[in-house]
């Protein structure tokens, strides 16, 4: 598909010229605007998507010099091209030093001009890729936090997407290594919040030090308190404060949370002043907070300020062919730290991954392949690289009642189509991962 003409807005006081310019520019296929003034040019820029803008130098009002300087804060990725019958290398200097990516003299010579013109649309094609690939990168890696295609985690990634802007507190439940962390921090960074997202485990710290942690404290406040500390809520405000564990949180620091909810104001250790804190508050447990009030271990009206939304984490073995792809996933990321030219999983090994039970969820998973890596001593994953546990030939593969026994074919091509899923249809990337040729991958798949 040839690509589509630059549009250029042209700026230059001589009416008979600029009407010559844009004659030129037209015949040679490219669109041209013309305006005679700085302002005009704003006017049709708050319209019009430009690629390039020329401009004259000496114009009345604004100079071009001048104009280019400021559209370079706004614009700062379209080039603009400067012209001036003063062709003086103090001129010059002036307009690149404003940021104009060329400098031409009057009189302008047409061939010359049509090849600046040329590289500068280049230069606009080239920048507006790179920022494109850039954004798709970030995209994808903003993605790999919460990988899979099974439908727990495609509503997953549905439900964050639209609690995340809303200042509501969410809940995040499912058992150890599930990824609770990685939905709160995905939460966090889809809400527009400019702060830190700050993460503490509750149940690593003994009560006094957590005291401290969450609230801070004044000067003398206790034993060792030698200096004031700011405490989390104070460190995050702007941000979001996600309280991993929270079900262990001490009952004696329970209300003192319930005040910091509702409202949004915090007091130190041994403080009399409180400090204003603006801090979304996200909170996980894999224990069941509903049994924990039941039992008396966690206050009810502090439960209900916490679970406005409840997100509940699917385990890893519910999740399928998932498995798969966050096992390639860890593989391109660790096997470059093991200086190993790892690019998949064997079949038979894929096999063993789907019918593991995960007690230990992702984090499981990754423990797995990290351990495989350093073992392996081919281009994929065999049984042989997998745990102990793991290679036992008694693991059936788990799939839907009634449909049999699942054959090595089978799985093979159950693989194959979940690697060709996870790089949308193309084959050469998903025969690298595979670590066959493409030969090998266009006869599997016609097999």
């Amino acid at each position: 598909m040839p690509e589509a003409p630059g549009r250029i807005l042209i700026i230059e006081d001589d009416q008979a010229f600029l009407d010559l310019l844009q004659e030129i520019l037209t015949r040679r296929g490219l669109v041209a605007d013309c305006v005679t003034s700085a302002a005009a040019a704003e006017r049709k820029m708050g319209k019009i998507d430009y690629d390039l803008v020329l401009t004259d130098i000496n114009m009345p009002g604004e100079s071009g010099t001048e104009f280019c300087a400021r559209l370079k804060q706004t614009l700062p990725d379209l080039p603009v091209l400067v012209m001036t019958a003063f062709g003086s290398l103090e001129t010059a200097i002036a307009a690149l030093r404003a940021g104009a990516y060329d400098f031409i003299t009057k009189p302008v010579d047409l061939d010359l001009l049509a090849i600046s013109l040329e590289r500068a649309l280049q230069h606009r094609r080239l920048t507006r890729q790179v920022r494109l690939l850039k954004e798709q990168i970030k995209a994808v890696d903003q993605q790999q936090e919460l990988i899979g295609n099974s439908p727990s985690i495609v509503k997953l990634r549905e439900q964050i997407e639209r609690l995340a802007p809303l200042e509501i507190s969410v809940l995040i439940s499912g058992e150890s290594g599930t990824g609770k962390e990685l939905v709160a921090r995905a939460l966090h960074r889809l809400s527009g919040r400019k702060g830190r997202f700050i993460a503490i485990n509750c149940a690593a710290l003994p009560e006094t030090l957590l005291e401290s942690e969450l609230f801070g404290h004044e000067k003398g406040a206790f034993t060792d308190a030698r200096i004031e500390r700011r405490g989390l809520f104070v460190e995050a405000d702007g941000g979001t404060l996600f309280l991993d564990e929270v079900a262990e949180l001490p009952l004696a620091l329970q209300p003192k949370l319930l005040r910091v909810l509702e409202e949004r104001r915090v007091r130190p250790l041994g403080g009399s002043r409180e400090i204003d804190c603006d801090v979304r508050i996200l909170t996980a447990s894999h224990r069941d907070l509903k049994e924990a009030v039941s039992s008396g271990e966690f206050r009810d009206d502090l439960f209900y300020r916490l679970n406005v939304i409840e997100l509940q984490l699917s385990s890893l073995a519910e999740r399928g062919n998932d498995i798969l792809l966050l096992a390639n996933r860890f593989i391109q990321e660790l096997a470059p730290r093991v200086n190993k030219q790892v690019e998949g999983l064997a079949a038979p090994a894929a096999a063993r991954l789907l019918a593991w039970s995960w007690p230990g969820n992702v984090r499981e998973l990754r423990n797995v392949i990290e351990r495989a890596l350093a073992l392996c001593r081919h281009n994929q994953i065999t049984i042989e690289d997998l745990p102990e546990n793991l290679q036992q030939k008694n693991l059936q593969p788990s799939r839907p009642p009634g449909t049999g026994e699942l054959t090595l074919a089978e799985l093979e091509q159950s693989y194959i189509a979940q690697v060709l899923a996870q790089v949308d249809g193309n084959r050469s990337l998903a025969a690298k991962i595979l670590g066959i040729d493409r030969k090998t991958l266009y006869r599997k798949l016609s097999s």
